[in-house]
């Protein structure tokens, strides 16, 4: 059998057309690639408007009124990705990444909260939830650090490369 375990499965049950299940994984991943890269270029260009990310980045294409600049960069840094030869490695790298980048993220629900009572808030999430993810988020992000240091100290090195970016780009305006 093959290391895959979606083709073994093909080729005992479907036979002779057990190579559509590579074919329909391929189209599967090309749309979630498709999908982050768009979802990724929105959040630039947020960014972008609100301060935070290079004003180039929250220009618009006229004719399609997409964010242009924003999805090129994007797919510059998808680019760089893809010269790890390493496919699990680059796994490791931004999916620590993306865990401590989100759990930050809703970290923040508790924090503000405990913080600043005062703000209004158009919805009220039950503390409950973003407790639960912190803690899964946490135990997601300390097991690969033990586990294989190396390549989460990478994905650190990646979140801080955004740190120059912010303070060449950003806050020498202010």
């Amino acid at each position: 059998g093959s290391e895959a375990v979606a083709v073994t499965f093909a080729e005992r049950l479907y036979g002779n057309f057990a190579f559509m299940i590579p074919v329909f994984v391929a189209m599967s991943t090309f749309g979630g690639v498709n999908g982050i890269l768009l979802t990724s270029s929105r959040l630039f260009y947020a960014g972008a408007c609100e301060g935070q990310m290079p004003e180039i980045l929250s220009m618009i294409q006229v004719k399609k009124m997409t964010p242009a600049p924003a999805v090129l960069v994007v797919a510059l840094l998808s680019l760089v990705y893809l010269t790890s030869s390493d496919i699990f490695a680059l796994i490791n790298y931004t999916g620590f990444a993306t865990w401590v980048s989100i759990g930050l993220a809703v970290f923040c629900l508790p924090w503000l909260r405990w913080k600043h009572p005062e703000w209004e808030r158009p919805i009220k999430v039950s503390l409950v939830f973003p407790v639960i993810y912190i803690i899964a988020t946490i135990f997601i992000t300390i097991v690969p650090m033990i586990a294989s240091p190396i390549e989460t100290g990478i994905g650190i090195a990646i979140i801080a490369t955004g740190i120059p970016v912010y303070f060449i780009f950003i806050a020498w305006k202010d």
